[in-house]
């Protein structure tokens, strides 16, 4: 079941779903928007290899005069928000339409499983045949909320679990086993 704005709002209020800080006019009538953090990582290497945890990223935070996308770029941001999902809610993260139109592709994978803490570390890509401006602060996605059927057995605690700032890939981990 998707929650609607009075529950999110309740859940907030109790404590039992955690998003710092809070905006009231980011509630919409079945969603949470959230904003863009101020950290960007750029992936600075030729060829990526899955296996090797040392791929060379540049770490960059975007300017008050906003940060430019070239066409056809690929880029981690962050949320600036901070989000705890209690262990029988689950969220899905959409882009915004209105970027989405402008060929600005976000995404994170599309899902964060109950129990998830930390920053929602997004995926962008600029489709667009020219570059894109981006600002820190602008509602950049938008999370919809829905309840388990029950609490997991097994809530998230995985490799990205508690992580802050846009967080690059750690995929190298499943071969460390």
């Amino acid at each position: 079941m998707i929650l609607s704005d009075a529950t999110i709002r309740e859940l907030i209020k109790e404590g039992k779903l955690r998003v710092e800080p809070f905006r009231e006019e980011s509630l919409q009538s079945s969603s949470l928007d959230l904003t863009l953090g101020s950290e960007l990582v750029l992936y600075a290497t030729e060829c990526i290899d899955i296996k090797d945890p040392r791929v060379p990223i540049q770490k960059v935070l975007i300017p008050d005069e906003g940060f430019l996308i070239p066409p056809k770029d690929f880029l981690l941001a962050t949320t600036e928000e901070y989000i705890k999902l209690p262990e029988d809610i689950t969220a899905f993260v959409e882009g915004r339409s209105s970027l989405g139109r402008l060929g600005l592709f976000i995404e994170n994978a599309g899902w964060v499983d109950a129990g998830f803490e930390g920053q929602i570390t997004l995926e962008l890509y600029n489709a667009n045949s020219c570059p894109i401006r981006i600002y820190r602060g602008i509602r950049i996605c938008q999370i919809v909320l829905a309840k388990l059927d029950r609490k997991a057995e097994r809530p998230y605690r995985g490799k990205y679990w508690g992580q802050k700032g846009a967080t690059p890939s750690k995929i190298y981990m499943d071969f460390q086993k």
